[in-house]
């Protein structure tokens, strides 16, 4: 599937990761990934610095349904351009950027916990 088409239309955990795909709902997809309460679609980015409003576009329209996005960066910390984190603290989001397998995992225990998140999930 490409990024932006829906694989799940259903918020559920992501049961694995790894050499650039994710595993979820015993399905696979290569690449990254948004895991927002919509469901989980691919995601275009493959680096942080592919991260721009427009790929931003998905969480924003969702914002009003969740409250906590984590950001996967891939393999290692990586920070979000100002204008990136003014444009999501302005939908009322508040995010956690950390390395994609801590992002994935700390995704996964609030979701469990019925908190209201998101992920973007940065493949490596």
């Amino acid at each position: 599937m490409a990024a932006g088409d829906a694989f799940l239309p259903r918020q559920v955990a992501i049961d694995g990761y790894g050499d650039s795909f994710f595993h979820f709902a015993g399905m696979s997809h290569p690449g990254s990934i948004l895991a927002l309460p919509s469901g989980i679609r691919g995601w275009a980015p493959a680096r942080m610095a592919d991260i721009d409003a427009a790929a931003l576009a998905p969480v924003l329209a969702e914002a009003d349904a969740f409250e906590l996005l984590f950001i996967g960066t891939g393999k290692d910390p990586a920070h979000l351009k100002e204008p990136l984190k003014q444009l999501l603290r302005g939908r009322g989001l508040r995010f956690e950027l950390m390395p994609t397998p801590s992002a994935a995992a700390t995704y996964n225990v609030l979701l469990a916990e019925g908190r209201r998140v998101g992920a973007a999930l940065i493949a490596f």
